[in-house]
């Protein structure tokens, strides 16, 4: 993309973030045919200088949108897109992914259900300002550490899964065959254990490659990620109905150390332990 645009910032590679990528760009004022592949995060895009009528094709239609400053753009996960555009001089960018894992985990914990990517682009296209000076503020963040990148991803999700998607029902349970229920009793039933794939699919009878195949089209998860929702689930109980260490609750959850539990349960809840049980 050297071509086309001019990468000015990298949070991966400037501040060390693994938890949210966060770039800016100058790009060049004059495109035709620009091909950009489909990513799987949830990739905003804020303009913040230039102006410009973006003409987008994607599996056989075709787009126009403003490029303006503050008008903010989802573009869609997994779908790769042809563009072009002439612009009236310097056009700049700040552009936020917010990861696959972290949207997944929070559409888990709001009812396992599917975002409605193409509503939620249009929903957005109608403007919203926390987003908008959300993705200014990371995009200027300075020395933060992941921990405050991390955050950020949770909260964004949150809110784009709850302001601007519609959600799919979950799949019903019905589709669950014998063997993913026999997997999922043995999840629970070895939550303090440090169960592996291989273990799961051998207690079931299946190769790794078929029970991962199954179980995500029977519950929509993966068997790590629902095994995951499992172990935060029971720490929550435990920290709203017990007063057991934090060091405590790990080791009943399957969490190696407090470290990990408070690491997991914040992706998965964009909070940390100690602070969702003294709330």
């Amino acid at each position: 993309m050297a071509r086309y645009v001019r990468r000015t910032y990298c949070s991966w590679e400037d501040a060390g973030w693994r938890s949210l990528l966060v770039q800016r760009f100058e790009h060049v004022p004059v495109v035709e045919d620009m091909e950009l592949p489909g990513t799987a995060d949830l990739h905003l895009v804020l303009p913040v200088a230039g102006r410009a009528v973006m003409e987008t094709r994607s599996g056989g239609r075709g787009s126009r949108s403003a490029w303006e400053p503050g008008r903010l753009a989802l573009e869609i996960p997994d779908q790769p897109v042809l563009r072009s555009y002439r612009g009236d001089g310097s056009m700049r960018s700040v552009q936020v992914h917010i990861p696959r894992g972290t949207v997944d985990s929070v559409a888990g914990q709001l009812g396992g259900r599917a975002a409605d990517h193409e509503a939620m682009a249009a929903s957005l296209a109608a403007g919203d300002p926390l987003i908008e000076e959300t993705v200014r503020a990371v995009g200027s963040t300075g020395e933060a550490d992941d921990l405050y990148a991390e955050s950020a991803a949770a909260f964004l999700a949150v809110h784009l899964l709850t302001r601007h998607s519609r959600l799919s029902a979950p799949r019903p349970p019905a589709r669950e065959d014998a063997r993913v229920r026999a997997a999922a009793a043995m999840m629970r039933e070895r939550l303090a254990d440090p169960v592996t794939l291989a273990d799961i699919a051998a207690e079931v009878h299946l190769s790794v490659y078929h029970l991962v195949r199954v179980f995500k089209e029977a519950t929509g998860a993966t068997p790590y990620r629902f095994l995951t929702r499992l172990r935060i689930e029971e720490a929550k109980r435990l920290l709203r109905d017990t007063d057991l260490a934090i060091a405590q609750i790990a080791l009943r959850c399957g969490f190696a150390s407090p470290g990990a539990l408070s690491a997991a349960f914040l992706r998965h809840t964009g909070v940390r332990p100690s602070l969702y049980r003294n709330s």
